[in-house]
């Protein structure tokens, strides 16, 4: 009877800490913006130096320019679309 109760207490305790490791985890994961998010936060300059480099390669970049543009994105917007659209 004894072992049973001890089982029980550990199990218990096991599965209390398997639940605060996980919501712990989502927590760390949520608290942190994404990446779209903080592209919208750019400097003009950051921002300049990655339109620098997308414009190389001149096909995709224009493509996902008129993408933004006929979604009518603009300022800050269009960056994150920009961005998603280049980086994928």
């Amino acid at each position: 009877m004894n072992y049973i109760r001890t089982f029980v207490t550990v199990s218990i305790v096991l599965a209390g800490v398997a639940v605060s490791g996980i919501a712990f985890a989502q927590d760390t994961d949520s608290s942190k913006p994404s990446k779209v998010t903080q592209v919208e936060t750019w400097t003009k300059k950051q921002w300049d130096a990655a339109k620098k480099d997308w414009a190389k390669d001149k096909a995709k970049w224009a493509a996902c320019q008129k993408q933004s543009k006929d979604q009518k994105l603009e300022g800050r917007k269009s960056w994150s679309f920009l961005y998603t659209c280049m980086t994928n």
